[in-house]
């Protein structure tokens, strides 16, 4: 949220600062209403942690969720950030990591933690009886983790194992080669899990350094949803959160400087020589978060490729039998963003699908959208928009990613009528400014003897082994 109502908030609570009120609580919508964000506070505590307080009565359970402005991109050697938030949960309060796992499993309940592209998440969620138990646990793991060393090295070990194993899957690693080829060596180019080399050379003291930079209540937003009294939430809250001092943060690079002018087509030709298929990926430079036309562009990918009856999707998988599956999206960050098409075909027909997947893109400036395909892309996007914010987790979610990206309620309470307005001529527009239309990025993960003529019809082709320490240059 950018702007913030003031109320008047009881001293007993401590809690000072700005707070805010939001939705329609006590309101009865009418019925043809549109979705609109539940009502919950704001609060800024004396030390700058940010609160959120969204109570949701219908069903005992509650999520906590914080979100510390800190990822990959922030990232000093690769992974840091990843294997900070990991190591959270070895141990934590003077509690061990069997101690708390066997105390969350006692209560069926979940607590975790990880990091991402440009935030690092600690979430929990359990029944509200267990509230007085979790909350501590919870406040514990991110305010004092032990950085147990036996346990350290055994995550280290886990994680580069599973960054091996990774690359046997095309798919689970072609969006971290994608990102490198297009951002190279700018922040965003950083894979949030790091490579094999970097998380086994990290040292605690570098995960300690990490965690002391960033992880402090000025850098932090707490979100509660569930079934709680609120008053009693603050009293808590501010119990285990108040006395939560901050040092000198990190200073952060600003993310806006040197992003990539992409002056040419390339592709990346990752060798797996095993491979029967190939994974490949065609895209660009998409949109940052706080682009306005973020809500007009998602009816428009979803008519190209966001859902099963897309274009890319009828053609390469329904008419040619070329894929399983064809999709397309876009990848938003705080200063940028990307635009992708993805899929996979059998070796021999690399070329083919890569041909109709571009053909079926250029329809967008070729044939353009009737106002069929558009009403229909209309009312599935509306359909399937409120479902995204029915639970607990999925609420907490959004308001850590309020906090993170800095928008407010109008992203939830306008979107309908975004959608709803929505004309052809617009969507034209849409497509002119913000669908790369040349000088597309090209990704190929498979067998490289047999795709590498393929691959040099569309660009300047680079060639890496998958076995290769990273994500390519």
């Amino acid at each position: 949220m950018k702007k913030c109502k003031p109320l008047m908030i009881a001293a007993a609570l401590a809690l000072a600062g700005c707070a805010a009120t939001e939705g329609n609580k006590g309101v009865e919508a009418p019925a043809n209403a549109a979705f609109q964000l539940p009502a919950y506070e704001r609060v800024t505590l004396d030390n700058g942690l940010t609160v959120f307080l969204m109570q949701q009565k219908e069903v005992p359970l509650i999520t906590l969720s914080a979100v510390v402005r800190a990822g990959a991109v922030n990232d000093s050697v690769s992974g840091v950030s990843a294997i900070t938030a990991e190591s959270l949960m070895l141990g934590a309060g003077g509690k061990s990591k069997r101690d708390i796992e066997n105390q969350v499993d006692f209560l069926g309940a979940s607590l975790s933690a990880n990091a991402g592209k440009e935030g690092s998440y600690v979430s929990a969620k359990f029944m509200a009886k267990d509230l007085d138990t979790m909350l501590p646990l919870f406040a514990d793991v991110l305010r004092r983790p032990d950085f147990d060393a036996a346990e350290f090295d055994k995550l280290k070990q886990r994680e580069v194992g599973g960054l091996i194993q990774a690359k046997e899957s095309p798919r689970a690693v072609i969006g971290n080669y994608f990102g490198k080829l297009v951002y190279g060596e700018h922040p965003y180019g950083n894979a949030s899990s790091g490579n094999s080399e970097s998380v086994d050379s990290l040292t605690l003291a570098q995960v300690r350094a990490f965690y002391s930079g960033f992880y402090q209540p000025i850098n932090t937003a707490i979100s509660v949803v569930g079934d709680f009294d609120v008053a009693e939430m603050k009293a808590k809250l501010n119990a285990r959160f108040g006395d939560w001092h901050n040092g000198s943060v990190t200073k952060m690079r600003s993310l806006e400087e040197g992003l990539p002018v992409l002056g040419k087509s390339r592709v990346l030709l990752v060798d797996k020589p095993d491979a029967m298929e190939t994974t490949f990926v065609i895209g660009g430079m998409g949109i940052s978060e706080d682009n306005p036309d973020a809500v007009g562009l998602t009816v428009v990918n979803t008519i190209l490729g966001g859902r099963f009856t897309s274009w890319l999707n009828d053609e390469l998988r329904v008419n040619a039998g070329l894929t399983y599956g064809a999709r397309s999206g876009f990848t938003s960050y705080a200063d940028s963003g990307l635009f992708q098409i993805s899929t996979f075909t059998k070796t021999d027909t690399t070329e083919a699908a890569i041909d109709l997947a571009l053909k079926t893109y250029d329809r967008l400036w070729q044939q353009g959208i009737d106002q069929a395909t558009l009403d229909s892309a209309k009312a599935y996007v509306k359909g399937q928009f409120p479902p995204k914010f029915e639970t607990s987790g999925q609420l907490a979610g959004l308001l850590s990613d309020m906090y993170l990206y800095g928008f407010d309620n109008s992203y939830i309470n306008d979107f309908e009528r975004k959608v709803d307005s929505l004309t052809l001529e617009e969507t034209q527009r849409l497509i002119n400014t913000y669908f790369p239309k040349d000088k597309l990025q090209f990704v190929l993960i498979g067998n490289a003897a047999k795709v590498a003529p393929v691959a040099a019809k569309y660009g300047e082709v680079t060639q890496v082994n998958i076995k290769d320490v990273g994500f390519g240059n």
